[in-house]
């Protein structure tokens, strides 16, 4: 109990720094969504009406939104997998080469992970031009629009996604790895296991809370993309082929000016990621992991 009481007061500092930053535009938000507020209530013209959950029935009953969640769960899922996937073979490859193949390779990776996001969308846009992109020039691909089409669009988008996440894990797990004692590695290869065998049956349950601090902060930021999708696609695709639900919180919000419904629409999405890492963190304590 004692200790429990320790990490409580040691959390506490950064929970009211937390509080402070995201209490008010927290419940801002919730404020609006229950609001009829448009540019009319924003210039005066019209008082601001409380319609209740009315933003919520509307939003709900919209056939687009739909299908904009189900291509957002899609879009975000497969960038996690692929940024998991890329971030730890690549901290496992920090664990075998030399120390300067090891500095080069994390320094290249950080370079990635500190490059804008509207600055590193724009130089994969260049390089995927339809008439002077590298790539279409190396391919042999005259004139070939690979933002046109729906699944290469959200592809290109989900490689700059990557490309710029998987530092944060490969840093994160490289870390936890080199934490494992060696004496735990050597014991599992005197007794027979390959190193396939002893990555998944010792490495990774020993990684399990690391994994878990990974995995929800890559939900989180895939989830809620917005700058690569906005940029690469000029604002979510033809005829909004591409857009996720940031994108369209934002149309709704500040292109139609229904402030009321694109706040709902991010109620919507904190509630879903809480769920979500809820769900997540409930499994890890069932499996007996001490978060």
């Amino acid at each position: 109990m004692r200790s429990r009481f320790t990490a409580l007061w040691l959390l506490l500092p950064a929970a009211l720094v937390l509080a402070a930053l995201f209490a008010y535009p927290m419940y801002q938000l919730g404020l609006i969504s229950v609001l009829d507020f448009t540019q009319a209530q924003v210039s005066g013209g019209q008082p601001t009406r409380f319609v209740g959950l009315d933003n919520y029935t509307r939003l709900l009953g919209d056939g687009q939104f739909w299908s904009v969640l189900l291509a957002t769960v899609g879009f975000a899922a497969a960038c996690v997998i692929a940024t998991l996937a890329v971030g730890a073979a690549l901290a496992v490859l920090l664990t075998r080469v030399s120390r300067i193949p090891r500095l080069l390779l994390s320094l290249a990776a950080m370079a990635a992970w500190a490059v804008p996001a509207v600055s590193g969308s724009t130089v994969w846009m260049f390089l995927f031009d339809t008439d002077l992109g590298f790539v279409n020039q190396l391919l042999g691909l005259d004139g070939y629009n690979w933002f046109y089409g729906r699944y290469t669009a959200f592809a290109l988008v989900g490689a700059a996604v990557v490309w710029a996440a998987f530092p944060f894990v490969m840093v994160t797990l490289y870390a936890g790895i080199s934490a494992i004692p060696g004496s735990v590695v050597e014991a599992a290869a005197l007794d027979g296991a390959s190193t396939w065998r002893a990555f998944w049956q010792i490495i990774v349950p020993m990684l399990r809370p690391v994994l878990a601090i990974v995995v929800i902060q890559s939900i989180i930021w895939d989830f809620k993309i917005f700058t690569q999708i906005y940029v690469m696609t000029r604002g979510g695709g033809l005829a909004g082929q591409n857009l996720t639900l940031n994108v369209y919180a934002y149309q709704q919000a500040f292109a139609s000016s229904e402030y009321g419904l694109g706040s709902a629409i991010g109620v919507v999405m904190m509630l879903i990621l809480l769920a979500v890492t809820l769900l997540y963190l409930r499994t890890l304590r069932r499996s007996g992991e001490p978060l």
